[in-house]
């Protein structure tokens, strides 16, 4: 689908993937970071621990915890576009919550995968290029992996998939799930990295398990990724770490420390990880101007990217104003998130 006045990107060292997301989006700034799931599947993948998500008088629950928003905000498409408009965006990139990760009981999980992938695909292909989805898939098979990321790639109005940080007590510099970013590479699909809320007995009080969990579970998957030396294999990999990449930037400089002190740290990666750093993406929700300055201190500037976490109470209410206020630009913004999506500009350039 075609959009008017799509944007010329900026000069910058642009990734030459095989593919990209399949149809344009509307001109403006791109929100990467924000949830949809159709009502049908609200009851969430096979033994998840949540009891399902479910409407109670237009007000969305997860298990009989509310979540403090209308039901329609995550359900219904029509919504999801008006306050997508309503915020100042172009388009906005939407995926399923965490809790509809496939993580609990995944070789049960095919049919739900497959439903959210294809429903998906028919919503944001009806949108005009306002909406981009990002999918759902398995991290325990690469078979059944590189099956749903090639249905991915052939979707409408899909650009790749969103994926927890890490699944059975691993991330991704080892076994399948370092497979599964081989796969998003070769077939040139975003990879957007979304902690899952895991619990810990420490952070069962205060919402700690979001506080602390999430930017914990973020910086894990950061550390894995730079220290195993999966941007050298894979350099054409686009991948985003939200909430501004947890504790990572904080963190960048001991992990130097370790790389260049130690043999247990250094002996996966032959770059430093201050300098593979500057390959990842990172949404703008960091809720605070000091430390999106310091994401900005070690991040690329072509690989800051607007998010705002659509629909919960944690989102950043005003994602197009916290980072204009902050010093980056909107076509900046533009530019970037058309990048991170492989979404080819009116001039032919990604």
């Amino acid at each position: 689908m075609s959009a008017p006045g799509a944007v010329e990107l900026r000069p910058g060292p642009v990734e030459e993937n095989n593919m990209a997301v399949n149809g344009d989006i509307r001109a403006g700034v791109v929100d990467v970071h924000a949830h949809w799931l159709p009502r049908e599947l609200l009851a969430l993948p096979p033994g998840n621990p949540f009891g399902g998500m479910n409407d109670r008088d237009g007000e969305l629950f997860l298990g009989n915890i509310p979540l403090s928003f209308p039901t329609a905000a995550m359900t219904d498409i029509d919504v999801v576009v008006a306050d997508t408009l309503k915020a100042g965006l172009g388009a906005r990139v939407v995926s399923a919550p965490p809790f509809a990760f496939p993580v609990h009981m995944p070789s049960e999980a095919d049919d739900y995968v497959a439903a959210y992938n294809e429903q998906l695909a028919d919503a944001v292909s009806r949108t005009d290029g306002t909406l981009v989805g990002l999918g759902l898939v398995r991290l325990d098979d690469v078979v059944a992996a590189r099956r749903e990321l090639t249905r991915l790639a052939g979707a409408e109005g899909v650009a790749g998939v969103a994926v927890p940080p890490v699944a059975q007590g691993r991330s991704y510099d080892r076994g399948v799930m370092r497979e599964v970013l081989g796969i998003a590479a070769e077939l040139g699909l975003s990879v957007l990295v979304h902690p899952m809320q895991l619990p810990r007995p420490e952070w069962d009080h205060h919402y700690l398990v979001n506080l602390i969990g999430n930017p914990v579970e973020t910086t894990t998957a950061v550390a894995s990724v730079l220290l195993g030396g999966v941007l050298e294999e894979l350099p054409d990999l686009r991948i985003c770490f939200v909430h501004g990449g947890g504790c990572a930037p904080s963190l960048i400089g001991r992990w130097g420390h370790g790389w260049r002190s130690r043999d247990d740290v250094h002996r996966g990666s032959s770059r430093p990880p201050a300098e593979s750093f500057t390959r990842l993406y990172f949404d703008t929700i960091t809720h605070d101007p000091e430390v999106l300055k310091l994401l900005r201190t070690h991040a690329s500037p072509d690989r800051i990217l607007c998010g705002s976490d659509y629909p919960f109470d944690m989102a950043q209410p005003d994602p197009v104003g916290f980072v204009l206020d902050n010093g980056i630009d909107a076509g900046t913004l533009e530019a970037n998130g058309r990048r991170f999506l492989g979404v080819t500009a009116a001039d032919g350039t990604r």
